[in-house]
């Protein structure tokens, strides 16, 4: 198993509340986490349709089993299960009582906020960092596009990863977010996830995305927020500092794991994406959700954002910090020219009393501290927020 940076949050939530919740996507990791994490915990997957079945027949005598508490996994399956945890903790209050896990974000949060409020810490899992990944075998960056970061994959005996991602797509992709959003025509919902992943890095238009599917915008809008509650994708908001009207309002689309945007435009090794006209979009990707995983990794909501301001001036990604705003550009070359980072010198202070901390993340090798500005290799991004 590889070593999870969360678990330093986890252990301080873990002394804080009675119930830490896990969630994030399928196969992100969360139940090998949970039970080698806490391996004196009794664990209960309510996955398995007769631990199902008692669980939500006898809610009470389920939860008995386990005075002391326990791992439940996949706890969105008996959502009843959270009233009565409700009555356990608010007998006994002590922390580190029970972990849930969960993978249907727009279940389970709604749930878990309703009846376990103040009762639970809520921590996110995704698919594998840049750094967690260190761990295993070395990639080239196109072989980390086309593998993406999903533990499976970086696992001995690991399967191809054009075949997971297939078995990944059908078996939860169609399967969970079908079901959940009641969608019928499945070859329409197909085409509309493949162009979703088309789009990814670009400023997104929902109209035009439901024009090309041939179906209503407000149908597009529900399905892509399906998609997001699924931890399959997210918008980047624009950054939103009081600078009027001279910024962009449209999010850009991204995926969490870039390996299945990969596979979503039809990539089946990763010698097809030196050339593909999406590598730039999919590095960007790449990097982006990494800064996502450093966020959620160290237990923080991200704070993540783009710029673009009507004059086309852009920055790939700009998150806050105390004293400072970081602006980052993401060039997929590895040659360093000056035409690549010339806009993060246009862009004026985005925070009162916080200077504007410049970067740039490319391919290369080379880590560069010159006097404006940080240059950036993969390894050294990959820890940039922590």
């Amino acid at each position: 198993m590889l070593n999870r940076s969360i678990v330093q949050a986890l252990d301080v939530r873990w002394k804080s509340y009675p119930i830490v919740t896990i969630t994030g996507p399928r196969q992100s990791g969360k139940t090998t986490l949970a039970r080698a994490h806490f391996p004196d915990l009794p664990y209960q997957t309510l996955e398995n349709p007769d631990t199902r079945a008692f669980a939500q027949e006898d809610p009470k005598g389920f939860l008995n089993q386990h005075p002391e508490g326990a791992i439940l996994d996949e706890i969105q399956n008996t959502p009843e299960l959270l009233s009565y945890l409700q009555g356990i903790v608010d007998e006994d209050n002590r922390p580190g009582q029970y972990v849930l896990t969960g993978s249907h974000n727009f279940n389970l949060l709604q749930t878990v906020s309703q009846s376990l409020s103040g009762r639970t810490s809520l921590l996110t899992l995704l698919p594998l960092s840049l750094s967690e990944t260190s761990q295993a075998a070395a990639r080239t960056i196109d072989e980390h596009i086309h593998t993406g970061f999903y533990p499976r994959l970086h696992q001995a005996n690991a399967p191809e990863p054009y075949v997971y991602y297939a078995d990944y797509f059908q078996t939860y992709v169609q399967r969970d977010i079908r079901s959940q959003a009641n969608i019928r025509d499945n070859a329409q919902f197909e085409r509309f996830i493949r162009l979703c992943a088309g789009r990814v890095g670009q400023l997104l238009n929902i109209t035009s995305l439901a024009n090309d599917v041939g179906i209503s915008r407000i149908t597009a809008e529900n399905w892509l927020t399906f998609l997001e509650t699924s931890y399959l994708c997210y918008r980047l908001q624009p950054y939103h500092a009081n600078l009027g009207k001279r910024l962009t309002k449209s999010p850009k689309l991204y995926f969490y794991d870039v390996g299945l945007a990969s596979y979503l435009i039809g990539i089946k090794t990763a010698d097809q994406i030196a050339t593909h006209p999406l590598r730039g979009e999919l590095f960007e990707n790449l990097i982006i959700s990494d800064f996502h995983k450093q966020f959620h990794n160290a237990g923080d909501v991200p704070q993540l954002y783009f710029y673009r301001d009507l004059q086309g001036t852009e920055i790939d990604c700009v998150f806050p910090s105390a004293n400072s705003t970081h602006l980052i550009e993401i060039k997929s070359g590895q040659t360093i020219s000056s035409d690549q980072y010339k806009a993060l010198f246009k862009v004026p202070p985005l925070a009162q009393h916080a200077e504007n901390k410049r970067y740039l993340v490319h391919t290369g090798e080379q880590t560069q501290h010159r006097s404006e500005l940080t240059i950036l290799n993969l390894q050294d991004a990959s820890t940039l927020y922590s």
